[in-house]
């Protein structure tokens, strides 16, 4: 049966100390208990259905307390539930009945048992206007206090709104805001309930009054706080969930020493290692997610990427070098000895520094893969940089590290592919790059090919001087008319020819095919190819001073040879030169064409382009008109001033030709290039022009198997022309028998290939009347035609001059 708390009574029960809690009346709460004789006096109020006494302990650090340490004024209360929790703790329910006093500590061991006196709640009235006024008050401060404090449960305030009864208002604030346990002990003395609901309003409006300044502080903080500051904050608390979970491994402090133990490992130059030791430090003082420090991180990244001070041991060996090179490439005798010749003088001087070789021919005569063979040579790792196409200086120098995105240039970019500060670099394509508003590529290579300034090259990227005085430096280029000349006039050009069809045959049959085969899964009995279908396939399938296009038509036959085993299952498979037309269709070209008959106003000429020497044929139209002279075929300016000299010349020499002298005013000469769509310019085309002019004009056809190139003059001199040799491999091609040539260019024939210089006539010529002497057939026949011209022109300008060199 439930006792009457609403009269005084003396009753001995449990006492339990509390350590920084107050207990109210009136209210239901659950607290932890660890200390064993609080758990006792609990079991012990628990078996014996009595209440017990929580008190508040005056020294928190009292473990067993007495008399002197304890308040006296609690609560008694009564046990509602007990929970045993994990470890020794227990978890109690308890609640409060009402205020009691301590008379007298009976016990303090096994458990604390003290002698109780009962303080009854005085029963609550009607209020007065002042104790209305009173509660109204701390409705509202209350309000403030839960608008302010962090965690207060929304039904606080209406718990409070829904009593008016003072003295349990003042207690239940007393049990739900945080306070100091001195001035809630001083709310729990406080019998009178008016009184004590003033003493709880001066601390709440104490508690409001810190509460707000609180909340003031923190708000000026937070406006101080810089980006920077919060994530320093967050940084660290990250590290310490990092080192919780040990998963950090020293964070920041980490990577800065990785990059310290990196720099003092690497063999850098003393100014960039101390340019680098700063950005570590820059680095340290950084937040760590800034966009400053990714690029610090970035910049130092591939600073210590680089091989500083890591060479590879260079093989010079000249014997060596010339296996590798007969191995690897068959002719190309001058390429190899000049190239051999600057190996054997690295073998004499290995300090000779930042030599730079240029390799100047068409496409597909083996310049690539010379310069790789050379790198093989001399065991040097090979870093290879196309060139072609590129039009920003970035490219060559870098860009500056603070823009996003920025990296090194080729140049840095290739060594460091490399691995090694002394590689070869191959620049492909040097002639083929271009400038517009972003720079001028070819100006920042000045200093990469300069022996005397690439030992302090500074890429835009690096900031920082890199050597590059140990790189070899080799470049190609199809032609050097298009390569700047400063830039030109730091390389030693090496000049490679057009192939001959005797070379190109070798190089089929001793790298291309069974380069093909391998690649098409065929092995040497499977597959036979006859020199006759080389040489075929040479002369009828390609047209080039290269091989790229014979080996695409080598592939092709590997192709269909291994269709044949799979399909016709045959064991091997054989192909001569009756055979390609089959195979590969009909010839693409028929080297005689163009000189079995003689024809009027039809002149060979010869080109030369930067993929090697063509056959360029110049026609000539004269019919009856008002004196025009039109030039078709897509000329540049000077072949066209070529064509308008040569008509000057014919006429100042009208009579002695044969000519009406009044031709220009009653004739229309149109002068036409086939091949209309592809341009044509240079002045080599003279002599061409000027014999296609008089062939049409006379009517006297040019003989057969006759091809020429050289310059004119309005007096009729032949100047001389460049790419002789890549123009005579063409007439050789085409089935040309004579080739006229200007006298000046004789010295240029010790650098033709000893097949071409075989098989073809040359005839030097210092006058145009010596071309037309050589190049027209009288109507009556030869003999006629060269005795009418001889009786014509004086003795100085005679056949007699004209040299037949064979």
């Amino acid at each position: 049966m439930e006792k009457d708390w609403t009269t005084q009574q003396v009753e001995t029960m449990p006492v339990i100390a509390l350590r920084g809690l107050t207990i109210f009346p009136n209210v239901l709460i659950h607290f932890d208990v660890a200390r064993e004789i609080s758990i006792k006096a609990l079991e012990e109020a628990m078996t014996a259905g009595s209440p017990v006494f929580l008190v508040g302990q005056k020294d928190l650090a009292v473990e067993k307390p007495e008399a002197k340490d304890l308040y006296t004024v609690g609560t008694v209360s009564k046990v509602r539930q007990i929970l045993r929790m994990p470890g020794d703790n227990v978890r109690v329910m308890v609640e409060g009945l009402c205020r009691g006093g301590l008379d007298e500590l009976k016990r303090t061991s096994p458990y604390l048992e003290a002698v109780v006196r009962t303080i009854p709640a005085e029963k609550a009235g009607n209020n007065s206007a002042k104790t209305e006024a009173l509660i109204r008050s701390t409705y509202e401060m209350f309000q403030q206090y839960t608008e302010l404090a962090p965690k207060t449960a929304p039904d606080l305030l209406i718990n409070v709104l829904a009593s008016e009864d003072p003295g349990y208002i003042a207690d239940f604030i007393a049990q739900n805001i945080a306070m100091r346990n001195s001035d809630k002990q001083a709310v729990l003395e406080e019998l009178r309930p008016v009184r004590r609901l003033e003493r709880l309003y001066r601390l709440l409006c104490r508690e409001v009054e810190i509460l707000g300044l609180d909340m003031e502080i923190q708000n000026r903080a937070r406006e101080q706080m810089s980006d920077n500051q919060r994530d320093y904050y967050l940084r660290e608390q990250l590290k310490a969930i990092q080192a919780e979970l040990g998963e950090g491994e020293g964070g920041a402090d980490s990577e800065l020493g990785d990059y310290r133990k990196k720099i003092a490992q690497a063999k850098l130059p003393d100014d960039v290692r101390e340019r680098l030791e700063k950005e570590v430090s820059r680095l340290a003082k950084q937040p760590y997610g800034s966009s400053e420090a990714t690029v610090m991180r970035n910049y130092l990244d591939v600073c210590l990427e680089l091989p500083w001070g890591k060479k590879t041991k260079e093989k010079i060996s000249v014997e060596s070098a010339r296996k590798v090179l007969d191995h690897d490439h068959f002719g190309l005798e001058k390429v190899k000895e000049r190239v051999l010749e600057f190996l054997a003088v690295r073998q004499l001087t290995p300090d000779l520094k930042g030599q730079v070789i240029c390799l100047v021919g068409p496409p597909g005569v083996g310049k690539t893969s010379i310069a790789m063979s050379v790198a093989r040579a001399l065991h040097r790792k090979l870093g290879r940089i196309s060139l072609g196409g590129v039009s920003d200086e970035a490219e060559i120098r870098g860009h500056r590290k603070t823009y996003v995105g920025s990296m090194p240039g080729r140049i840095i970019s290739a060594i460091n592919q490399a691995g090694s500060c002394n590689p070869l670099l191959l620049l492909d394509e040097i002639d083929k790059m271009g400038s517009d508003h972003r720079g001028d590529p070819a100006a920042a290579l000045l200093e990469v090919l300069d022996v005397e300034q690439n030992s302090t090259f500074r890429d835009n990227f690096l900031e920082v001087p890199f050597d590059l005085s140990d790189v070899l430096f080799i470049t190609t280029a199809n032609t050097t008319e298009t390569i700047p000349r400063p830039l030109l006039d730091r390389m030693e050009v090496i000049e490679l020819p057009s192939y001959t069809d005797e070379e190109k045959l070798q190089i089929a049959k001793r790298h291309l095919l069974p380069k093909e085969m391998k690649r098409h899964g065929l092995n040497k009995t499977q597959l036979k190819v006859s020199d006759g279908a080389i040489r075929e396939l040479i002369a009828s399938y390609t047209r080039e001073s290269g091989v790229r296009v014979l080996e695409r038509n080598l592939g092709s036959l590997c192709r269909k040879a291994a269709m044949k085993l799979v399909s016709e299952d045959v064991k091997q498979v054989r192909i001569t030169d009756k055979d390609l037309k089959n195979l590969l269709g009909a010839p693409k070209y028929y080297p005689e064409r163009q000189v079995l008959e003689e024809r009027v106003g039809v002149v060979n000429g010869l080109a030369w382009t930067s993929v090697g020497g063509e056959l360029l044929e110049v026609e000539v139209n004269v019919v009856p008109g008002s004196g025009k002279v039109e030039l078709t075929g897509n000329l540049g300016d000077v072949m066209k001033e070529s064509a308008h000299a040569a008509l000057s010349f014919i006429r100042s020499q009208a009579d002695r030709l044969g000519i009406p002298a009044d031709f220009y005013k009653e004739k229309d000469i149109h002068v036409h290039f086939p091949e209309g769509a592809v341009p044509k310019d240079g002045p080599s085309a003279g002599i061409a022009i000027t014999t296609a002019m008089v062939s049409a004009l006379t009517g006297a056809p040019v003989r057969r198997g006759i091809a020429m190139t050289g310059e004119v003059t309005l007096r009729g001199r032949v100047l001389p022309i460049g790419g002789l040799r890549e123009k005579t491999m063409a007439a050789l091609r085409n089935g040309i028998q004579t080739v006229i040539i200007p006298a000046d260019n004789e010295k240029d024939l010790d650098e033709i290939d000893q097949t071409v210089r075989n098989a073809l006539n040359f005839v030097l010529v210092d006058q145009a009347e010596q071309v037309l002497a050589q190049a027209i057939l009288a109507p009556g026949g030869a003999a006629e035609r060269d005795k009418a011209l001889d009786a014509k022109l004086p003795d100085s300008q005679g056949r007699g001059h004209a040299r037949l060199r064979q």
